[in-house]
């Protein structure tokens, strides 16, 4: 059932507002993709790993590969505030427009983003109300900069929620997932924000025809 209403927020979200622009976007033809004007269409990608999620395989950190296990260590060492600000540093600094503009000179014509929920909406357990989300704008932001950018370059844009509210797989970095906390399968709450998460990127996204697919 999470499945489905998921795939349906996605789809009516990106579909519901297409009206004329519909043409325009990236589809399925048989077996190939084809670009708003029918012509084939490769997707030669890069990802942009490491930006908004931190995997600690990348980094070759072992047991304290989730990225919140990451923060703690380096909270460790230079304590709250130095570790705001150097995350505030890294999500400005590590991919910027000149990064894009590199990637479609090189030829590539589409970017993957992995993203982490939390720099869109709070965890459910720092909800100031249970049930409810509170929206951060620090994610759309940096997302509406990174689009900007590719369409800029004629680049298509991926978007691929890579940590769920609560972590989605077993291999925990790679979603961030605590252990000791619910995941998404173990938790409707979590679910519940996943489906809205999506819904609020599918209506902020509708019209962008540089977005690909998700």
């Amino acid at each position: 059932m999470f499945f489905r209403t998921l795939v349906l927020v996605i789809i009516i979200g990106f579909c519901g507002s297409l009206g004329s622009q519909g043409q325009n976007f990236v589809k399925a033809q048989g077996a190939r993709l084809v670009d708003g004007k029918g012509h084939p269409l490769l997707l030669r990608g890069m990802g942009l790993g490491g930006w908004m999620l931190q995997e600690g395989y990348m980094f070759r950190l072992g047991s304290r590969g989730q990225q919140y296990r990451i923060k703690e260590g380096i909270q460790e060492l230079i304590g709250p505030e130095k570790r705001e600000a150097f995350y505030k540093g890294w999500l400005t600094h590590h991919t910027r427009k000149i990064d894009i503009d590199s990637m479609a000179a090189w030829g590539f014509n589409s970017i993957r983003l992995p993203m982490h929920y939390n720099l869109y909406t709070l965890p459910i357990e720092q909800e100031p109300v249970a049930g409810q989300n509170t929206w951060l704008e620090e994610g759309f932001a940096l997302t509406d900069s990174l689009l900007s950018w590719c369409e800029a370059n004629q680049v298509y844009l991926i978007l691929d929620l890579h940590a769920a509210p609560g972590g989605q797989g077993n291999d925990l970095p790679i979603s961030d997932r605590n252990p000791a906390q619910p995941s998404l399968w173990q938790s409707e709450a979590n679910q519940q924000k996943t489906i809205a998460l999506w819904r609020k990127l599918a209506e902020r996204y509708a019209n962008k025809t540089w977005i690909a697919g998700v």
